[in-house]
Parts: C-alpha cells; sequence; structure tokens
C-alpha cells in the first residue's frame, strides 16, 4: 500500500485511514459532515497526493487532440480543461484534467486508481508523434487541495500572485512558503478553491496552511459527499471502461470536429446510450447506496442502479445519481423507487446537481 509524503502529519492530527486506489488516505479526522459543513461555509485542507501528474512536451498539442477526446489545442497557457481518455470503442479509461502549462507543455492529473493504465495509453498513441514526449511525473508532485469559500482569501494572503485574477480552471506558478508552486484554480467539491502542486517535501506548506485561522483539515469520506452533492462524476461509480461520456450526460466534452482522435468512429455511434445518468431526490433519512436497484413504482423489474447515494449533509435528505434505462422516457418529477435493504424507498428524478454555490 503507497502513502503520500504528508503520512505523518495526517498520523499527527488522529485522521483515520482507507484503502483508495492503492493508496492509503485519510478518510476522516473527526467527523464526516463536520468536515462537509466545513468546506461549504469555510476552508476545508485535504491531501490529494494521490492523484498521478503526467507531463506532456514537444508537439503536445497535437498528441493530445489525437490521444483524447476534447481538443486540447485550444486551451489558452494557464489555462485548464476537464476532458477524457477513451478507448477504440468508446469506453472511458479516464477522466483527467489537463493544465497547459506552456505554448508546448501540459500537465495531465489523473485519478489515482487508474495512474498506470493512462500512462500506458498514451505511451502507446505516441507512435506517429516522434517529436512528442510523455513523462510520469507522480512521485515528484504532492498535491494539497484547499476548498471552501474563505480559501481565496486565506491563500492569497500567503502567496505572490493575485488568486482574484485566476480564473476557475486556470493554474499559475507562484511561491508559497519559498517553494515553487503550481496554483491551480480547481477542484472536486463544488466550492471555489485551489489545487497546489508542490514539488519535494509538502509537509512544510501542509503546516503553514493549517495554521491559518479557519482551515480545517478534511479527508475523502466528506470529499465524496461533496462531490456528490455538486453531481461530479467519480470513476468506477458514474465513469467506467464499460460506459461512454454520452452514458454521463457529457457527451458535450467530446469534439467531433477534430479530424482524429481514438474512439472517435465507436462514439460517433454512440450517442444514445441505452442507460444514462439521472439525479434522484428522496425524503427521510434512509439512502439508496452504490449498486441499489431503481424499480418503476409497483413494478417487479429494475430499470437500473444507483452509481452513488448518500444522506446530503447540506441539503439533509437522501440523493443519489443512477444510471438507468433511457426507453422508460423519464423527466424530472417523475418518481421512482429504490430497493434500500429490502424496503422500497420513494425518490423523484431532479435535475443535476444537487448543490450549486452562490457566485
Amino acid at each position: 500500500m503507497l502513502n503520500t509524503k504528508l503520512r505523518a502529519e495526517h498520523e499527527k492530527l488522529g485522521a483515520g485511514f482507507t484503502e483508495f486506489g492503492g493508496w492509503e488516505m485519510p478518510v476522516r479526522y473527526g467527523s464526516d459532515i463536520d468536515e462537509h459543513h466545513t468546506v461549504r461555509n469555510g476552508c476545508g485542507l485535504f491531501d490529494i497526493s494521490h492523484m498521478a501528474e503526467i507531463r506532456v512536451t514537444g508537439s503536445a498539442e497535437d498528441f493530445l487532440d489525437f490521444a483524447l477526446i476534447s481538443k486540447l489545442s485550444e486551451i489558452e497557457v494557464g489555462r485548464a480543461k476537464y476532458t477524457m481518455i477513451c478507448n477504440d470503442q468508446g469506453g472511458i479509461i479516464d477522466d483527467l484534467i489537463v493544465y497547459r502549462l506552456d505554448q508546448d507543455e501540459f500537465m495531465i492529473v489523473a485519478n489515482a486508481g487508474n495512474h498506470h493504465q493512462v500512462v500506458e495509453a498514451l505511451k502507446q498513441r505516441l507512435e506517429n508523434f516522434p517529436d512528442t514526449q510523455v513523462v510520469d511525473e507522480s512521485g515528484i508532485w504532492s498535491l494539497i487541495a484547499m476548498q471552501g469559500p474563505k480559501t481565496t482569501q486565506i491563500l492569497g494572503s500567503l502567496v505572490d500572485v493575485d488568486l482574484t485574477e485566476l480564473k476557475y480552471y486556470s493554474i499559475a506558478a507562484a511561491r508559497l512558503l519559498d517553494q515553487d508552486v503550481f496554483l491551480a484554480r480547481t477542484g472536486y467539491t463544488g466550492e471555489d478553491g485551489f489545487e497546489i502542486f508542490v514539488a519535494g517535501d509538502p509537509s512544510k506548506i501542509w503546516q503553514l496552511l493549517l495554521a491559518q485561522d479557519g482551515v480545517e483539515p478534511c479527508g475523502l469520506a466528506c470529499r465524496d459527499t461533496l462531490r456528490l452533492e455538486a453531481g461530479m462524476p467519480l470513476y468506477g461509480h458514474e465513469l467506467g471502461i464499460d460506459y461512454t461520456p454520452f452514458s454521463a450526460n457529457l457527451g458535450k466534452v467530446i469534439r467531433f470536429d477534430k479530424d482524429k482522435f481514438v474512439g472517435k468512429q465507436a462514439l460517433e455511434s454512440a450517442k444514445h446510450p441505452d442507460h444514462r445518468l439521472f439525479g434522484l431526490a428522496g425524503q427521510g433519512r434512509r439512502a439508496a447506496r452504490a449498486d441499489y436497484e431503481i424499480f418503476l413504482p409497483g413494478e417487479d423489474v429494475a430499470i437500473g442502479k444507483v452509481t452513488s447515494g448518500a444522506l446530503s449533509p447540506t441539503l439533509q435528505e437522501p440523493i443519489a445519481m443512477a444510471m438507468l434505462q433511457v426507453d422508460q422516457g423519464l423527466e424530472v418529477g417523475n418518481e421512482v423507487e429504490a430497493d434500500v435493504r429490502g424496503t422500497r424507498v420513494p425518490y423523484k428524478i431532479v435535475q443535476l446537481p444537487f448543490y450549486k454555490r452562490e457566485r
């Protein structure tokens, strides 16, 4: 099992740990609910160093336009794009964030559990791009996320760049505690915030950030309920090798106007999937969890299953995302039932996301 460079810091804080993507990661430091509310109302600090960082240089924009489903050549230096890497059949190998660091230099951030699959797939696609280099830099970087409405004010007082000028899905080089870092205005919580790329030992930066008034450490448990409320997909749940982007309502990420990219032909034939993602909201306290079956009221044949579900700490009601049969003609407001350990629990189909921050 792998550990991040901040393992000792988490142990000092009394964190509980869980396995995630081959890493032992802090799942919580105290209360999941308290940590969730910290991010929604203040500033939460996450160690997400299990994520993979892959640098692409040389004829990088042409290569990435071929290797990924979006048009990365359109990104300006200092900006980022959410995209995916698919196989020839259109199945999702992973969802990614790609940052353009320079005209011929990009940084890809991939999920921990798909780290090696992404690196391998990228390198396999290099054949017609002899001037392009793909380098796995995951062992170099630590990644710290600060998320919540107070983040810009707190972090802004510690760095040498004006964070109010850094747009959403942007990245900038900065100095933090006499260390060179990258600051990206990205996150996975539905709140404003930053992800901090640190080369070398991140311990002093972690300690400095945690010493700021109003900053609390947060684990992966609350990160999951935060992203669920924000309607953000998680690989292995809403996304996977057996799904195309259309299944998760993310067909807009694909750029079919590109001349050629891996999976293009298959994806052109996959625009109308049998199942697609829906948002569900319930009442009471009984939450449907992943893999629980969904039914039409009074019917015995399941029409799909929950991909993620929880009792929402912010909304105080059960919420879920589910892959449901498209041919049922389901719409917002329709009623369905979840089988929660043998009991049918009513849910209504709602528009995603469940929660959207005020801007």
